[in-house]
């Protein structure tokens, strides 16, 4: 972990009920999957606003992404954690090359697609139920616990269903307690990346949270909020739209002087 990192205030920790993010992280694989398998070549061969991913790289990705669990669950548990939930979201950047080296890979020795689905879905549930929330594993930034890093996976799931929908013209559903544990871990992100009181940042009905130093506001209406739904708070954070257009199709509701975020945005690289 980085210095910036371990320097940074900690909020007091969100908690989340450890059994919805497992239910929701397999319905929304499971509502990926179902698109997916309905795919025509033509659709897979589509581009994505990813960089030069195709629509198959996308998909493969999403396997890779939540097989990731079962695989950390398969090798030892290290000594202790090291990397705290609200940490991972400022660690994505610096491996954005080596996960997309990986997820080429991945496309390309997985012809099958739904072969790729059906099995990583099955590993999952057999591994899944047995594990306790606080085993450790062994991810790429360090030691995270399984209860936490499965609340990352609700934002891989998400943002990637996003994507898919864009670049296939889909309609994939998104899962409420995905949807929401995304929308949250987002949220409080920002309000470790600019700590303060002086700005709320609202998200129906999902998250409310203060950031940005100045004034803190104690009671009656805030002097400055931010007001969005969580798709376009999700697409801000991850850099998939940003704050003027956003602003400017009337997707962001922005009142007072300090409420403009584009300098805290996005918060995923």
């Amino acid at each position: 972990m980085s210095s910036a990192a371990q320097k940074r205030p900690r909020p007091r920790p969100r908690r989340y009920d450890a059994g919805k993010i497992r239910a929701a992280v397999l319905a929304q694989f499971g509502n990926v999957q179902d698109a997916v398998r309905d795919l025509t070549p033509a659709q897979l061969a589509l581009p994505t606003h990813l960089g030069d991913w195709t629509v198959r790289d996308l998909a493969a990705h999403v396997t890779m992404a939540v097989g990731a669990v079962s695989r950390h669950l398969e090798q030892p548990a290290p000594p202790k954690q090291e990397v705290p939930l609200l940490d991972w979201t400022f660690t994505t950047a610096a491996r954005a090359a080596q996960i997309s080296d990986d997820t080429k890979s991945i496309a390309e020795s997985a012809p099958d697609l739904d072969a790729l689905y059906e099995q990583t879905r099955a590993r999952l549930a057999e591994l899944l139920p047995t594990a306790p929330d606080d085993r450790l594993l062994a991810t790429r930034v360090g030691a995270m616990r399984l209860d936490d890093y499965l609340v990352t996976r609700t934002v891989e799931l998400i943002v990637h269903t996003d994507d898919l929908n864009h670049a296939a013209g889909l309609a994939v559903p998104y899962d409420r307690q995905a949807l929401a544990a995304c929308t949250r871990l987002l949220a409080d992100a920002l309000a470790v990346k600019a700590p303060g009181g002086s700005v709320e940042v609202r998200v129906p009905p999902y998250a409310v949270v203060q950031c940005v130093e100045g004034p803190r506001h104690t009671r009656g209406t805030p002097p400055n909020v931010v007001e969005t739904d969580p798709l376009t708070w999700i697409r801000l954070a991850t850099g998939r739209t940003d704050w003027d257009t956003a602003v400017d199709d009337a997707k962001v509701s922005a009142s007072g002087e300090r409420a403009h975020l584009a300098g805290l945005l996005p918060i995923l690289g």
